[in-house]
């Protein structure tokens, strides 16, 4: 009988160590799901958040006219201002916001909009679900197996920049549908970011005070461009971004194609007049991819000048896609009012 009692005392204490250990490492098993969760948005380098001096444009051109509308942008800023930066395409908004975003020396979120941002790919959502499993062996041959799934959820860039204090640079911002930016209402207003769809204590998020927003938008008569909210838009300064001056245009596209300073003076020289004499956005942009054409076409002689015809083949070609699908009878039209301009 002792020799019965012992072997059943032995039994039950080898039960009792087993669930002990599948308890233990139950245990371990939702410590790692947790650590994994909420590493979610760092993990294989997805993290939004950016080292400032990483986002500066290279090159970045910096004349005084340049410097003043940083300087108008981060003095906002400074102030707690969110800024909306106007103006047409290919005249710098982009390079300016990341300059004045970097000035201050806070991580950067960018956040880049078009027609599928909604308000989840701004806060975030429920990416997917993560499960183990808990194994109850204390009846003996009983395997008791219990699967546990847990959903994932995954902050998107407004949501961290909120929570971090970074600065977060929205571009093309008006591109996006107004109804996904009723959340930035109570960022803005209330100091409150809400989560839809986030469950628990957690669904809102404190607005670091550090958090700073800058918007980019293309002037309203463009096509793909949202009315947005006046509610919202009254929460922001307005800066209106133009056109450069001669010398500061020269200096941009200077910076980005190697090529002599009299051709660049004729190149921007001829996109300042298609500014005026076409109906069509002409930017600095085009003055830089017409510049890289004409280091191509080797349009360039030994005295420093261009070949027209080279350079009207070249700005045919850089503007054309603005006309794309119209026929070739508006391209035509087109090469004839370059070459009348040249």
């Amino acid at each position: 009988m002792a020799d019965d009692s012992s072997s059943r005392e032995r039994k039950v204490r080898g039960r009792k160590i087993r669930r002990d250990r599948e308890q233990k490492e139950g245990r371990q098993a939702k410590k790692e799901l947790a650590r994994t969760a909420s590493k979610a948005g760092e993990r294989n380098g997805d993290s939004p958040l950016a080292d400032p001096a990483a986002v500066v444009p290279d090159p970045f051109v910096e004349t005084d006219a340049v410097a003043s509308i940083r300087d108008r942008i981060t003095g906002w800023l400074e102030a707690n201002q969110p800024v909306h930066l106007i103006g047409p395409t290919g005249c710098g908004k982009t390079a300016l916001a990341l300059a004045a975003a970097a000035e201050r020396g806070r991580p950067v979120v960018w956040l880049n909009g078009d027609e599928a941002v909604d308000t989840a790919a701004l806060v975030g959502t429920h990416a997917g679900g993560e499960r183990y499993e808990e194994h109850d062996r204390f009846v003996s041959g009983v395997d008791k197996k219990t699967q546990i799934v847990r959903q994932r959820w995954v902050d998107n860039p407004l949501s961290v920049a909120v929570r971090e204090g970074a600065t977060l640079v929205y571009n093309e911002f008006s591109r996006s549908d107004p109804e996904a930016h009723n959340v930035l209402l109570s960022v803005l207003e209330e100091g409150v970011l809400e989560r839809p769809g986030k469950r628990g204590a957690d669904r809102t998020i404190d607005v670091h005070p550090e958090f700073r927003v800058i918007l980019t938008s293309n002037d309203a008569e463009y096509a793909g461009v949202h009315q947005q909210q006046d509610a919202l838009l009254d929460r922001f300064v307005g800066v209106h971004v133009d056109y450069y001056d001669e010398e500061t245009e020269r200096e941009i596209v200077a910076a980005h194609v190697d090529l002599a300073d009299e051709d660049i003076a004729t190149i921007v020289a001829t996109t300042r007049r298609l500014r005026d004499e076409l109906e069509m956005v002409v930017g600095t942009r085009a003055a830089i991819t017409a510049a890289k054409g004409v280091t191509v076409f080797d349009g360039a002689a030994e005295n420093g000048t261009i070949d027209d015809e080279v350079l009207t083949d070249v700005f045919t070609d850089v503007l054309a896609p603005k006309i794309a699908g119209e026929g070739t009878d508006d391209v035509d039209a087109l090469r004839s009012t370059i070459a009348e301009t040249i």
